[in-house]
């Protein structure tokens, strides 16, 4: 693995040769895969949506992102930033959002219309150049900025490791006595590069896994 750039961009066949190269160099990592099996591919499509959609995952349950994020579709059709923008703050707090998601939301949408962020050339950054692009925007921190760097982008490094299923995954995983936090979640995932991306999609299969 040293010395080996990985592809630009993850899919199913690019992501099974990361998890193989994590297999061979972490042990831990292998007895997981073995008893879990390979995950699939999370991919969604780049652009406004997906990343309104991450806003709207902020520190939420996936039932409950789910739940709310069901409301906004079903309510603004098409999913643009223009037709969002039709909906009040009020409006949005009534399919569930909190008072600052819903400012979130139409932030996002203010700055893609005016062209504050080009969601379209983020593909031509490397991982923290995009990453620091949308951080800058009202409402994005890191994680969901690694998170659609992660499902929109394909990046095969990228590991959101604020994530609380991964930490999760992670001590179950390593048999740790504490449950990681994020500083220390990333150091366990420094051998994990240039493969961090693949990592992350096994240890959120891993956090569901349910062993006989």
């Amino acid at each position: 693995m040293p010395g080996v750039a990985p592809p630009v961009v993850l899919t199913e066949a690019v992501l099974h040769d990361g998890l193989a190269a994590l297999a061979r160099v972490d042990a831990d990592f292998a007895r997981a895969l073995d008893e879990a099996g390979p995950p699939p591919l999370r991919r969604r499509d780049p652009g406004f949506e997906t990343l309104l959609r991450a806003i709207v995952a902020q520190q939420l349950s996936t039932r409950a992102a789910g739940t709310i994020w069901g409301r906004l579709e079903a309510a603004v059709t098409p999913m643009r930033p223009e037709r969002l923008l039709g909906f009040s703050a009020d409006e949005l707090r009534a399919m569930g959002l909190s008072r600052q998601k819903a400012a979130y939301c139409r932030a996002l949408a203010e700055d893609v219309i005016s062209g504050r962020v080009e969601l379209g050339r983020l593909g031509d950054r490397d991982d923290e150049a995009a990453i620091a692009e949308l951080v800058r925007l009202k409402g994005i921190g890191r994680w969901t900025a690694e998170i659609y760097l992660l499902f929109a982008l394909g990046r095969p490094d990228v590991f959101p490791a604020d994530d609380l299923a991964l930490m999760v995954a992670a001590q179950r995983m390593k048999r740790l006595a504490d449950r990681p936090d994020g500083r220390t979640l990333r150091a366990i995932a420094e051998s994990w590069r240039p493969w961090r991306g693949a990592a992350a999609h096994f240890l959120w299969h891993y956090y569901r896994f349910e062993p006989l």
